[in-house]
């Protein structure tokens, strides 16, 4: 059996995935210059997809003009190759959630520091994200054509969108996605867990626009009424941290320096 024989193999077998070690496992009569060679030529033929540093995924022939297989059709096998929790984030978890004003060209990925080193060569189709402990309780699955993989609910999803937005292109991209979501975000279902995901400056950053931005008050106010049990932390935070707060009008409710419009973008 060749190693084309044996990737057409596992793919019919539904494990379209494989890394350079398992290859060197099977067929070890050749040595490390012939396998590398041969996974090359089958790149090149784009019969594989080098997705990750010494991973690799089959192509299948609806993808194969391109060359390029979607990271979700990867992901959860990556992961588990690399022995990483991790979920899908940002503008691609809105996706997931039902948000589709916004449709990513990359997929954001959250795992857990340390960071993953990357080659020269690395998967463009990829953007990473870290934090220090992935939660789970916040997280949801779904099946893939490859099998289950794992996104952040809508609550964690609003939260990142507003942590992270300078990784989405700011706040309004943000804002205009969690307006989307707001029907289904349910803060009071996790309580006081809220705050152990993230940090006060963007609860405080989140509640502004949910109130102010969005005329959400309801679910303004149950983000708010969580933030009372730890009021003393609460402090005047700049809406924008790309931007300085002089001269900036105060909200006194969210103790958020308004130093920047927000403008959601109209179907």
């Amino acid at each position: 059996m060749s190693i084309a024989e044996w990737i057409e193999k596992r793919e019919i077998e539904g494990f379209p995935t494989f890394s350079y070690d398992e290859v060197r496992d099977n067929f070890p009569t050749l040595n490390k210059s012939s396998v590398t060679n041969e996974l090359c030529r089958l790149n090149k033929k784009k019969r594989i997809q080098s997705v990750h540093k010494g991973f690799y995924t089959a192509v299948p022939l609806s993808f194969k003009e391109k060359g390029i297989v979607p990271p979700y059709n990867y992901i959860g096998q990556l992961m588990r190759h690399l022995n990483r929790p991790y979920y899908i984030s940002l503008l691609s978890a809105g996706v997931l959630n039902g948000a589709a004003h916004q449709r990513p060209q990359r997929m954001s990925v959250t795992t857990i520091l340390p960071r993953i080193s990357l080659s020269k060569d690395y998967n463009p189709s990829l953007v990473w994200n870290y934090r220090k402990e992935i939660p789970n309780e916040f997280l949801l699955e779904t099946n893939s054509d490859t099998g289950i993989i794992l996104y952040s609910n809508p609550e964690l999803t609003a939260i990142d969108l507003v942590q992270y937005n300078n990784q989405i292109g700011g706040l309004s991209v943000a804002s205009t996605i969690i307006e989307e979501l707001s029907e289904k975000l349910n803060f009071e279902k996790y309580d006081e867990k809220i705050i152990k995901i993230t940090t006060f400056p963007t609860l405080q950053r989140l509640g502004y626009i949910l109130e102010e931005v969005l005329d959400k008050p309801e679910l303004a106010g149950s983000l708010y009424k969580i933030l009372q049990s730890d009021i003393k932390k609460l402090k005047y935070r700049p809406l924008s941290t790309e931007k300085s707060s002089d001269c900036s009008v105060k909200n006194a409710k969210w103790e958020i320096l308004v130093n920047k419009e927000i403008e959601i973008d109209e179907w």
